[in-house]
């Protein structure tokens, strides 16, 4: 017997944002308050009290990566050793392709609010809810952006319990999945710009990261 069906706790969530909604959804990087609409992502931002600087991430899998950032052989390989040939989460920035549908179609505000310079910062292999959530997001052709699910400055929450009053009353759908994997780190994902190798936050799994970019590609990270 299957103790939890991933899937149909991501469509839970991904159905309440499709409706202009919040989901509060949970990440081995921390929970994350998740939308669609711009309404949505606004309510967010308000909420948590955050810098007009901070971007929105998107939620992405390897497919997404492939479709929608525009990456040197490098860059993609970096992606796949880290995510893949690793299994770690990994905030990827890299240049995308806002002409293809799947971006072209976003409201222009949330492009303002979620992207810089012509790169997408999408959030990968960050657990097996995150990659149902990946799955409805691509075969709905609609992009889910969000951030840590907690108020600017205190910290990302590894259970629900954690989550400050002020978020929770934002959500419309709780999914709550306990502690989560990378609750030790007490930090969200590692964040790597693939093609300039700029680390924008030494996050989750950093010193992993750092390891595979020296043995494989030969690259000293630097902050």
């Amino acid at each position: 017997m299957t103790t939890v069906d991933h899937r149909a706790e991501a469509r839970l969530a991904f159905d309440t944002m499709q409706q202009g909604g919040i989901a509060i959804v949970p990440n081995d990087v921390g929970y994350a308050a998740m939308a669609t609409r711009y309404d949505a992502l606004k309510r967010i931002f308000e909420s948590k009290g955050r810098a007009p600087s901070k971007l929105n991430a998107m939620v992405g899998h390897q497919r997404l990566h492939e479709r929608l950032h525009r990456c040197s052989t490098r860059a993609r390989e970096i992606v796949r050793a880290i995510t893949q040939d690793y299994d770690l989460p990994l905030g990827v920035i890299a240049p995308a392709d806002f002409a293809d549908p799947f971006l072209a179609r976003l409201d222009p505000r949330i492009v303002a609010a979620s992207t810089r310079e012509g790169t997408l910062l999408m959030l990968m292999n960050a657990g097996q809810f995150h990659h149902a959530l990946c799955d409805l997001s691509e075969a709905s052709e609609a992009a889910i952006f969000g951030s840590s699910a907690n108020l600017s400055m205190h910290g990302t929450k590894f259970s629900v319990s954690e989550i400050e009053p002020e978020i929770l009353a934002i959500a419309d759908q709780v999914i709550d999945y306990g502690v989560l994997k990378y609750q030790p780190y007490q930090c969200s994902s590692t964040l790597l710009d693939v093609e300039t190798l700029r680390i924008y936050r030494k996050g989750v799994a950093y010193d992993g990261i750092a390891w595979i970019l020296k043995r494989h590609f030969d690259i000293d990270a630097a902050s």
